[in-house]
């Protein structure tokens, strides 16, 4: 009687496998996928480390030793920067703030009253407005940047601040992550209960509307902040003046000067090395700030 019983006790007793699948296959897979996401972390993080590297070197060094051999010269390829015409590159990166810092806020506003209105209110020809937000995500910013030049000639204003920031005051992308957060993250009842009991359209949208779609609107930020300090087309075509330019057009000017003085080269990477500092530490600044779930955000507003 024991014996008859024991096979299927030590079969009930077996953890379950899916039919037809090794028990080593699921291992095997997420180990594939680990080795390909390291993979894909060293390709992008090899030029950071490149770039950190190269600042530390002299422009003896820089290509005369092992690539990834650090020096102790950065404090000094640092303040050559900074004296290069009595201080240029600090004026890059205050208009370089200038432009990503206003640009970007003044974006991400517009695109949560546009993204909320096609969202939640009902008018002749939403559709339309909204397929046209649409075939502005698949248009390249590059393409756009003649026609900008042609208008703001019109009126005067290229070669000014205003060149750079007015066009990247609207971002269809920025409008259709936001139409997408606001349609799944601001209930229908909280805005009829919020109307019901007497606030506009205004009211409703500041103290309702905006802290529901923070996290959402953080991301559309940081999106835009990102897009408008790399630019370097629209600038580069608007601007004539070295002292407007960004870091992105005034780096490159630096570059070019590369080819007949040689010492210009560690200026440039000491350049981007800086440049990149504001964006990392934005990133750290406002990454609590970030939702994966859409619909948490609504229930902590």
């Amino acid at each position: 009687m024991s014996t008859t019983h024991a096979p299927a006790t030590a079969a009930a007793s077996r953890p379950p496998t899916t039919a037809g699948t090794p028990p080593t296959a699921r291992p095997r897979s997420s180990a594939v996928v680990t080795v390909l996401l390291l993979l894909g972390a060293a390709y992008c993080l090899l030029p950071v480390l490149w770039v950190l590297v190269a600042s530390t070197k002299s422009s003896g060094e820089l290509f005369s030793t092992f690539t990834f051999s650090p020096s102790t010269h950065l404090l000094g390829n640092v303040a050559d920067l900074s004296a290069y015409r009595g201080g240029l590159f600090w004026r890059w990166m205050a208009n370089t703030a200038l432009y990503a810092g206003v640009g970007a806020v003044l974006s991400t506003l517009v695109s949560a009253m546009a993204g909320f209105a096609l969202a939640k209110y009902s008018f002749p020809g939403k559709g339309a407005v909204f397929n046209t937000v649409l075939a502005g995500v698949l248009v390249p910013s590059v393409i756009l940047a003649i026609p900008q030049y042609l208008l703001l000639a019109k009126v005067g204003m290229t070669n000014t601040y205003w060149a750079v920031l007015l066009p990247s005051i609207v971002s269809p992308y920025g409008i259709y992550l936001a139409r997408i957060f606001a349609a799944a993250a601001v209930p229908d009842d909280v805005l009829e209960a919020a109307r019901v009991d007497g606030a506009g359209d205004g009211r409703v949208f500041r103290q309702i509307v905006l802290p529901m779609m923070r996290s959402g609107l953080v991301t559309v930020f940081l999106f835009q902040f990102v897009a408008v300090w790399n630019n370097f087309m629209l600038p580069y075509i608007m601007l004539g003046d070295d002292r407007l330019f960004p870091l992105t057009v005034g780096l490159s000017g630096l570059l070019n000067q590369g080819a007949t003085q040689p010492a210009m080269y560690t200026a440039v990477v000491t350049g981007a090395l800086l440049s990149v500092l504001p964006l990392v530490a934005l990133f750290l600044c406002l990454q609590r700030y970030w939702q994966v779930d859409l619909a948490a955000g609504a229930v902590k507003a």
